[in-house]
């Protein structure tokens, strides 16, 4: 008899283990710009997240625990990223989410690979996913991806026999240049002016002489959102008047409203936007605005697009298992479908990098709009 009832004690106590295990949240952590020169991008991944986070909770969490999700600022410091990722580590992180800026990523991906913890990364630097990492997974192209688009649009559309192009000095801005050169020479598109300039740059007169002076066609403009509203400023005071291309960072909100008019008749190719139109994103630009009373940007969607995606996976692998997590996001495909939140239906490959729909914008009136849907390229 009382063997028995040991039995049963121990049974019942090896139950409550397994429901209090359950039942525990799962922590995630945002190692995210929150101050420094990425503050605005940033803040608003962590806001995309921290809205993905509350949908998900909502609706019954992951596996049926609710997400405890804790964001920490890197300061736009590479550095301070590399320890806040020791730190998601060390308390316990079966996911971390973020950085956004390619220098801090580059850092700080390599703690979360030594420990074998699957990170969504906000950066877009072609050199993120060639090393071969299989922890790290994108929320948004490569350079590799994207430039390809910008380059077709501009051999076909714009149609200049030469061009210029102004950059920003930092890993970011150094991989995009270095993939749309190749797009360039394989276009047959003449470079005439390879103009680099320094994150935080305040004056751009120079460049822009630069740009002027070298008689090309168009100018193709890729750095940092608050660069690129300067540059535009400038381009603008010195009546610069052939066609001005770029990426995401040039014709978001956050340039045109740093940039004012200026930002008129700008082009961009965009991998991501509120603006597009498909009924998911439209809900979720509406409950971002009415959550945080500012206008959802391509750095929000990232984040939050990444915690849906996040979930679709430990759903389909039906536990917290981060080898098991990150062996199933190479070659996932999501649906839109079945999990809203991705905003498109979204395929990654075995190395990290996605591909979907994506979008050539331009600025008119001081709002973006969208002029071509491009499709994945599968």
């Amino acid at each position: 008899m009382k063997k028995s009832f040991r039995i049963a004690v121990a049974a019942l106590a090896l139950v409550g283990a397994h429901v209090s295990a359950i039942a525990q949240p799962i922590p995630i952590f945002g190692i995210v710009e929150l101050s420094g020169s990425g503050t605005t991008a940033g803040t608003n991944y962590d806001n995309g997240v921290k809205l993905a986070v509350a949908e998900i909770n909502a609706a019954g969490g992951i596996l049926g625990r609710k997400i405890n999700y804790t964001s920490w600022d890197t300061q736009t410091q590479p550095g301070v990223a590399k320890a806040l990722a020791s730190k998601a580590i060390d308390q316990g992180a079966p996911l971390v989410m973020g950085p956004v800026y390619s220098g801090s990523i580059l850092v700080s991906m390599a703690e979360t690979r030594r420990a074998e913890i699957p990170n969504m990364i906000g950066g877009e630097a072609a050199a993120i996913t060639q090393q071969g990492n299989p922890y790290v997974f994108r929320a948004s192209f490569t350079q590799a991806s994207a430039m390809p688009k910008v380059v077709r649009y501009i051999k076909e559309i714009v149609k200049p026999k030469t061009i210029a192009i102004i950059y920003v000095n930092n890993d970011f801005g150094k991989g995009g240049r270095d993939m749309v050169l190749k797009g360039f020479e394989a276009a047959n598109i003449k470079v005439v002016a390879d103009i680099s300039t320094d994150v935080g740059q305040v004056d751009f007169s120079s460049a822009v002489i630069k740009a002027k002076q070298s008689g090309a066609d168009a100018l193709f403009a890729y750095s940092n959102e608050e660069e690129s509203a300067r540059l535009l400023k400038e381009l603008k005071k010195q009546a610069y008047d052939k066609p001005v291309i770029g990426e995401t960072t040039l014709a978001n909100d956050k340039v045109i409203e740093l940039a004012g008019d200026a930002a008129n008749g700008v082009v961009a190719h965009v991998g991501l936007t509120p603006d597009a139109p498909n009924p998911p994103v439209q809900a979720f630009a509406k409950r971002y605005l009415a959550e945080y009373k500012s206008k959802a940007d391509h750095n929000a969607m990232k984040g939050y697009t990444s915690m849906h995606a996040a979930k679709a996976i430990f759903d389909k692998i039906g536990k917290i298992d981060p080898k098991a997590f990150a062996a199933a996001m190479h070659g996932a495909s999501i649906s839109v479908k079945d999990y809203p939140g991705v905003l498109f239906d979204v395929k990654y490959d075995d190395k990290g990098d996605l591909d979907r729909e994506s979008f050539i914008v331009k600025v008119v009136n001081g709002k973006p709009q969208v002029v071509e849907i491009l499709k994945p390229a599968k």
